[in-house]
């Protein structure tokens, strides 16, 4: 089976789902551009060895997003099924009105997303470069009905599990038992541990983060990794709020981030909006307990309040140290939702997803072929 699958850029979650769907057809995979303006290059991975990559000529037009009208050349070859991870990008939208036109079924796959409160031709822009697939790739729930309101048919969204973690990167017994060893390996000794992990960026809420820190009773070091724009910014807002046990960690790659996951008592990410957020299937992972807001659709999709964690209204500082202080304080609570984490995150992995995609697309094949 020939599928074509388009994406912007070469994420790693990506890049690690390609190589292992690439095992089961033959799988070319387009980029538009090599790397987004906002991120650390360590991010890239460049191992694509079960699947044919092809970078496009064109011109970033945002940071993220490119025009690439050698798209076109691409589509023009014979493929039983085309994908496109997104609908928004100039050579998303070029790629659309073409195979539209040319009458071509196509396939829409989308992380997440949130209903928009749009103006009537935004909301008409939308629904026209969504509605016209033949199906979508859909999350779970709150991106089915984003995927609706815009025009796709329900009957023909197929809910996939979103993952950027293998199968051997779910924590055994043996490393959950060694936490106070990697507590001492970055420097914290006898304390419990919050982490968060993301860009120092406004929508991932660090700030909030900060005053919620200012209300906590428990004594627990705060650790905030991952670096960007507004770094200096948060380090000053710590330091006139005193608040000594916070440490702000540069961007790390994968295995150095491991140490501080494995370190962690619970995982802390008060988004203002993510149309995903994989650092809670990462945290799970690891088993740690998740404080995320009902602005991330991972939290929605993976987090029953007092089961995996607590889900809490984006922005709101108060509930975010009251839950907080639950979890710092209640070790037995920890251990029964580290279970929970386990259990349910073994099914969100890298595997699995490319296993429920291969599904799909015989079935969808099946189709067309009875027709």
């Amino acid at each position: 089976m020939k599928v074509l699958f388009m994406v912007n850029i070469p994420a790693p979650y990506r890049v690690d789902f390609f190589n292992e769907l690439g095992k089961t057809c033959d799988l070319t995979v387009t980029f538009e551009g090599h790397t987004a303006t906002d991120r650390n290059e360590k991010w890239k991975n460049e191992t694509m060895d079960h699947f044919t990559p092809v970078f496009l000529k064109g011109t970033r037009t945002t940071s993220e997003s490119f025009f690439c009208p050698g798209i076109i050349k691409i589509l023009r070859q014979k493929w039983d099924i085309i994908v496109l991870g997104g609908y928004s990008s100039p050579t998303a939208m070029l790629a659309i009105q073409y195979l539209r036109l040319k009458k071509i079924p196509f396939y829409i796959e989308a992380d997440g997303g949130f209903v928009q409160n749009d103006s009537g031709w935004k909301y008409k822009i939308k629904k026209h470069f969504l509605s016209g697939a033949a199906g979508w790739f859909s999350t779970g729930k709150a991106t089915t009905e984003y995927l609706t309101h815009y025009g796709a048919r329900e009957k023909d969204c197929f809910v996939y599990p979103l993952s950027s973690i293998k199968k051997e990167d779910i924590i055994s017994e043996t490393e959950l038992r060694r936490k106070e060893e990697y507590k001492e390996k970055i420097g914290v000794k006898d304390k419990p541990v919050a982490l968060f992990v993301g860009q120092f960026i406004p929508r991932k809420g660090v700030d909030v983060l900060l005053q919620a820190v200012e209300k906590l009773s428990s004594r627990a070091e705060i650790f905030i990794i991952g670096g960007g724009e507004k770094a200096e910014e948060y380090k000053q807002m710590a330091a006139q709020k005193h608040l000594n046990g916070v440490h702000f960690v540069d961007f790390l790659t994968k295995p150095e981030l491991a140490v501080y996951y494995k370190a962690a008592d619970i995982f802390v990410f008060p988004t203002r909006e993510d149309i995903w957020g994989l650092v809670i299937n990462e945290a799970m992972a690891y088993g740690l307990p998740v404080i995320t807001t009902d602005r991330c659709v991972a939290g929605l999709e993976l987090i029953e309040n007092g089961v995996n964690g607590y889900l809490i209204p984006s922005e709101d500082s108060a509930t975010l140290a009251a839950k907080m202080d639950l979890l710092l304080s209640d070790t037995e609570k920890c251990v029964e939702i580290t279970k929970n984490n386990l259990k349910k995150i073994s099914f969100y992995t890298i595997e699995n997803m490319a296993k429920i995609h291969e599904r799909f697309f015989a079935d969808i094949s099946e189709k067309e072929n009875s027709k």
